[in-house]
């Protein structure tokens, strides 16, 4: 009996651990996020889609897969995230680059299921690059109608855009997006920067302003305290120096008491000798007034009485000299004047007289002179009778004998005409004669053959038909000059 039991139980255990090995090879189950796409013989759905489609889709709940007839492969239904970096120019032709990421994942309804279990069932890792693809796509075309602006001010427009245009692609590729960021926008040219520089100038000029006014009330406040407490330290140091001084007075007294008592003995003592001695300066004094003051006074008083008797003689004396002096000196001009005055009187009558003796002897000399001039007349026109007729006569001999006429001439002009020549050799300081006495004698014939050369040019002037020009005188002939030798010769 046991061992009958021993059998049955082993044999119960061993269907049991089939049947259970069965039902693990033939039971699914589909995890929260994940979705059971169950294919091949009897693969249907109590949904109207899911029949419609061949296959039978399983969420949440497990389901009996039939080995060798059904296949059974799991849709992940979690999160998926993929990044986007797009390259794209602006509205305003300002290149950009937008990096962003999409959080996308498969849709919870049949119809988002079977898209995707169609399209990535056996692809899934591939759904990043697809989504990339595709929403780079959409933000080219979206940022292309922005400005720079938009994009950095209203992120959530360009956000919504994107989804917006991407959800009917999305929905065909049973995929829904749970999140859009734009991450970053930057551009090459600096435009996003300088956008933002005045803001910032804005903002920094506030900042700056705003921490002077703080700067400058917290001066302020410190000044204020500082203020006060100096007012504070005074009023002690001053309340604490009149509580010293009153302490230092005290003391001081104190310490002067018996010093003050005996500098009031003192002064007394001093004011009885200041008095004593008061009383021996007067008596000094009344000394010096009887003894040497009074008989100095008297002595000066008599010096000065004196002196101003001699002053006043001097005086007198002075003033008396001085009006003999004053009356001397009227009788003296007394005396000048009666003397100028007889002389001026005695120059007139001489004047007087002189006139009259001149006025005589005028008349006298005129008549002398009438008379001398009337002899002077008649022997002037003697002469010239006398030589008009002297002149006659040698024209009348010069007609008949011109060389005897001239040769008289020459005769009685002979010593002036040598004396013309001779004048050649006045300027000569020095004269070397070569030839001797031979020189000389040359020297001296040619200064007395002057005189055959002036006949020479009279006879020229006369036969050229000129007696007429010679006025009764030979004009003396010039001889040749003589270059005198220089004693270098």
């Amino acid at each position: 009996m046991p061992t009958e039991f021993l059998v049955l139980a082993g044999a119960v255990i061993v269907a049991l651990v089939i049947v259970t090995m069965l039902f693990k090879a033939v039971w699914r189950v589909a995890e929260p996020n994940e979705a059971l796409i169950i294919s091949g013989l009897g693969a249907r759905s109590r949904n109207e889609l899911a029949d419609s489609l061949g296959f039978k889709i399983v969420t949440g709940k497990g389901t009996a897969v039939l080995p060798g007839f059904q296949t059974a492969r799991r849709l992940r239904l979690d999160s998926r995230a993929t990044n986007l970096q797009v390259s794209c120019v602006t509205q305003q032709g300002i290149p950009v680059h937008v990096r962003g990421v999409v959080i996308y994942k498969v849709g919870d309804d049949f119809a988002s299921i079977a898209n995707a279990a169609r399209r990535f069932l056996d692809q899934q890792d591939s759904m990043n690059g697809a989504i990339h693809e595709l929403f780079t796509g959409h933000l080219r075309s979206i940022i292309g109608n922005l400005t720079v602006e938009d994009l950095i001010l209203n992120r959530e427009r360009l956000t919504s855009e994107v989804r917006g245009s991407a959800a009917d692609e999305m929905s065909k590729l049973g995929l829904v997006v749970d999140s859009l960021q734009i991450q970053e926008i930057e551009d090459e040219t600096g435009y996003i920067t300088n956008l933002g520089k005045p803001h910032a100038a804005k903002i920094a000029a506030a900042a700056r302003i705003a921490e002077a006014q703080r700067d400058q009330e917290a001066t302020e406040a410190e000044q204020v305290a500082a203020a006060k407490k100096a007012a504070a330290i005074r009023e002690s140091q001053i309340q604490q120096a009149g509580y010293q001084a009153e302490v230092d007075q005290a003391a001081a007294k104190a310490r002067q008491a018996g010093p003050l008592s005996d500098a009031t003995a003192r002064q007394e003592v001093v004011v009885q000798e200041t008095r004593a001695a008061e009383l021996e300066a007067q008596l000094a004094e009344q000394r010096l007034q009887s003894q040497v003051r009074k008989p100095a006074d008297a002595k000066a008083y008599e010096t000065v009485t004196l002196s101003q008797a001699e002053r006043d003689a001097r005086i007198a004396q002075a003033e008396a000299e001085a009006r003999e002096t004053e009356l001397r000196a009227a009788a003296q001009a007394s005396q000048v004047k009666q003397a100028a005055a007889a002389e001026a009187e005695s120059v007139r009558l001489r004047g007087e007289a002189a006139a009259a003796a001149t006025q005589s002897t005028g008349l006298a000399e005129a008549e002398s002179a009438r008379a001398r001039g009337l002899a002077e007349a008649e022997a002037a026109k003697a002469r010239g009778l006398a030589e008009a007729e002297a002149i006659r006569a040698r024209s009348e001999a010069l007609a008949e004998n011109q060389e005897a006429v001239i040769a008289q001439q020459l005769a009685e002009n002979w010593p002036q005409i040598v004396e013309a020549g001779s004048k050649a050799f006045g300027n000569v300081d020095h004269m070397v004669v070569l030839n001797g006495a031979q020189g000389i004698e040359e020297m001296l014939a040619k200064a007395l053959t002057l005189g055959g050369t002036g006949l020479g040019l009279a006879r020229s002037l006369l036969a050229n038909g000129t007696p007429a020009g010679l006025n009764g005188a030979v004009p003396p002939a010039t001889p040749p000059a003589t270059k005198p030798v220089d004693s270098a010769s």
